[in-house]
């Protein structure tokens, strides 16, 4: 069984690469944290939380491109991963915090508020960034 479906709900969110639809899911099984039914956040695509762990989008959080969410990774508040980023292991991104380009956040990292990581950045162990940073 999956552990999550799409809701139908959709939006629409312009990039530098033109427009993309979002998608809402929901949980559609119990895992960690998460129960059948909560609602989660927004992704383009199925390949862009993985079907193994406890890894969630939920909040108003996107999404999109090849960025991938697994492990018992979360994304969640207003954050938005994008490009070929990718968090797993139990990290998190949340706030207003923006994860891009080939960036990777793993491990016990977190990032939160209005920081931002992009590039080739790698932010791991227990690494807090937080408030305006860049990375």
């Amino acid at each position: 069984m999956k552990k999550y479906e799409f809701t139908g709900e959709t939006k629409i969110i312009n990039t530098l690469n033109g427009e993309i639809t979002l998608r809402r899911i929901k949980a559609s099984m119990e895992f960690g944290v998460i129960k059948a039914g909560d609602i989660g956040g927004w992704i383009e695509k199925e390949a862009n939380i993985s079907e193994n762990g406890n890894a969630w989008v939920c909040g108003n959080a996107e999404v999109w491109g090849d960025a991938k969410v697994s492990g018992d990774a979360e994304v969640w508040g207003d954050a938005k991963v994008w490009g070929d980023a990718k968090v797993w292991g139990n990290a998190e991104v949340y706030g207003n915090a923006e994860v891009w380009g080939d960036a990777k956040v793993w491990g016990d990292a977190e990032v939160w508020g209005d920081a931002k990581a992009w590039g080739d950045a790698k932010v791991w162990g227990d690494a807090k960034v937080w408030g305006d940073a860049r990375v």
